[in-house]
């Protein structure tokens, strides 16, 4: 044989240039690696596997990328039945599953776990998989000897650039899979530009998996890996990614309540992100909102544990738009643990808005008695803290739920309160709202002349900056009092506007409260609850 690496190549390139190999190389550290090893025959396919996306050989030998994912649930607890045997996945599906998850579906993490328990037969599957619940020992737990998951990815770190490692170090203390590029300057507390090039590096290396542009998943156990790496540094990574939602909410705030006043600034001493997420429009916005509610849960719960309660309830406060669109999913935990932040924190006018806010979703869930424990209470806590916005959004919550109570006369009282408080302060939109309840009050109670009156205000004020279900509504229930003293040529119009906007804006609910109206245009007007909803916390 040849003795240069040259002449090696060139011997094996011919000696396999008339056959038909299927050569398989596995573990790839680069593409320079590779190249040498590629046969010569026209028949022959070679097939690499490696940790990095090996570009190289893409851009040079016409290699085709083929990216391996996690395995799926049923592919996963296969695996695992292949090593504990069928009847024990068969005995705990559930559990299984759970494992699986835990395990995010990788392959080293699940024969670990597999042989973990082979080895230990008196462990259950449900018993293991929720000691592997724990995130302080989960790593721990899925090391067999001198193999496990944190090496195998000590691996893939070790041949990485420097930018990609120091990265790496700050991902600990994000709060859940999706991460972007903005997200990850604020960890690491480094340009935009430099998270980019470091994310891209780490994709490259399969610790984070590209989803689009600027756009990662990170799996737990990788962010796990990431948490034992750099202990120290987590308090204050937190505290930066905290800062950084807090800013992106409020764009998202802006951008699906066009024209609404804010519910809270961002804590004294906050960090400027390094770039804010853009919304282009409501759907946008309500979209990132339900994509991230689990991100945003969890950066709820470590705020919680690391003490920032002033970041806390402004995480949960400003996912209001989200809320009060999706009012009945489940919501409570998440405001209750809002107002004890709030409370912790001291500050009267965040426990305002939470306490409107969660009764507003309590008296949604029809638990009148619960919801009007809190709304009584969250006026007089927004005097106390001279926050004229919030105690106007309070009086307007606690009325709404005084009218689904039955009460007649109280919330005609406050929602004249709430309207002289925002027409005082300039709050065009709290304004708005005031409007929109007096006129959907006054018609209930028989009073549609001064409904109506109510209604043109509010489609006065509701400019084409506010949101469009906002005009939706105020034109329905304008429509309704107009009908109620007998113009019923120019209720029909507006009817059929607030359709054509509703249709327009993919508002259905509001879509089919505006047809109703009109089915209605000879019979005895009725209340409609399309509207129902409050503006901001």
């Amino acid at each position: 044989m040849p003795g240069s690496p040259t002449a090696l190549g060139a011997r094996y390139r011919e000696l396999t240039a008339g056959r038909r190999l299927l050569v398989v190389l596995d573990n790839a550290v680069d593409s320079e690696q590779i190249r040498p090893l590629l046969p010569g025959g026209d028949d022959c396919v070679t097939l690499v596997t490696s940790r990095d996306r090996l570009d190289g050989l893409v851009a040079t030998d016409a290699a085709r990328p083929v990216t391996v994912g996690a395995l799926p649930t049923g592919d996963a607890t296969t695996l695992l039945a292949a090593v504990l045997g069928p009847e024990s996945v068969a005995a705990e599906p559930e559990a299984a599953a759970r494992l699986a998850g835990l395990c995010d579906g990788l392959p080293l993490a699940l024969r670990v776990a597999a042989a973990r328990l082979a080895t230990r037969p008196h462990r259950g599957l449900a018993s293991f998989a929720g000691e592997l619940a724990d995130e302080q020992h989960r790593l721990d737990l899925l090391k067999a000897e001198d193999t496990g998951v944190a090496a195998a990815l000590g691996l893939s770190l070790r041949h990485l650039p420097e930018p990609a490692r120091r990265l790496f170090h700050h991902l600990g203390p994000h709060t859940g899979a999706t991460l972007d590029t903005a997200a990850a300057a604020a960890l690491a507390d480094c340009p935009l530009a430099q998270a980019a090039l470091a994310l891209d590096q780490l994709a490259a290396a399969q610790l984070v998996v590209e989803t689009g542009p600027r756009s990662y998943v990170l799996h737990d156990l990788v962010r796990l890996f990431a948490r034992s790496l750099a202990p120290g540094r987590e308090p204050a990574g937190l505290l930066r990614l905290l800062d950084h939602w807090v800013q992106t909410l409020l764009a998202a705030c802006a951008a699906a309540e066009p024209g609404g006043e804010p519910c809270c600034a961002p804590p004294a001493g906050a960090r400027r992100s390094a770039e804010i997420r853009r919304f282009a429009d409501r759907t946008a916005a309500l979209a990132w909102y339900s994509a991230e509610r689990g991100t945003l849960r969890a950066a709820v719960e470590a705020a919680v544990a690391a003490g920032f309660h002033d970041r806390a309830w402004r995480l949960v406060l400003l996912q209001w738009p989200l809320i009060v669109w999706q009012v009945r999913d489940g919501w409570v935990p998440l405001l209750e643990q809002g107002l004890a932040s709030a409370e912790l924190d001291g500050d009267p006018a965040a426990q305002s808005r939470a306490s409107a806010l969660l009764g507003w979703v309590l008296s949604e869930e029809g638990r009148p008695e619960e919801a009007l424990t809190r709304l009584e209470r969250a006026p007089d806590l927004a005097v106390r803290a001279g926050d004229i916005a919030g105690e106007a959004v309070a009086r307007i919550n606690l009325a709404v739920a005084l009218m689904r109570h039955g009460d007649r006369e109280r919330p005609a009282v406050l929602l004249a309160q709430a309207l002289a408080l925002a027409e005082r302060e300039g709050l065009t939109e709290t304004a708005t709202l005031a409007h929109q309840h007096l006129a959907q009050h006054l018609l209930s109670v028989g009073a549609a002349a001064e409904a109506a009156e109510h209604a043109a205000h509010g489609l006065a004020l509701a400019a084409p900056a506010l949101a469009a279900p906002r005009r939706v509504v105020l034109r329905t229930l304008y429509g309704e009092a107009l009908a109620a003293v007998g113009r019923s040529g120019e209720a029909e119009r507006q009817l059929r506007e607030a359709v054509r906007e509703a249709r327009a804006n993919a508002y259905e609910e509001g879509e089919l409260a505006a047809w109703a109206a009109l089915d209605g245009l000879r019979s005895e007007p009725r209340r409609i609850d399309a509207g129902a909803r409050p503006d901001r916390p």
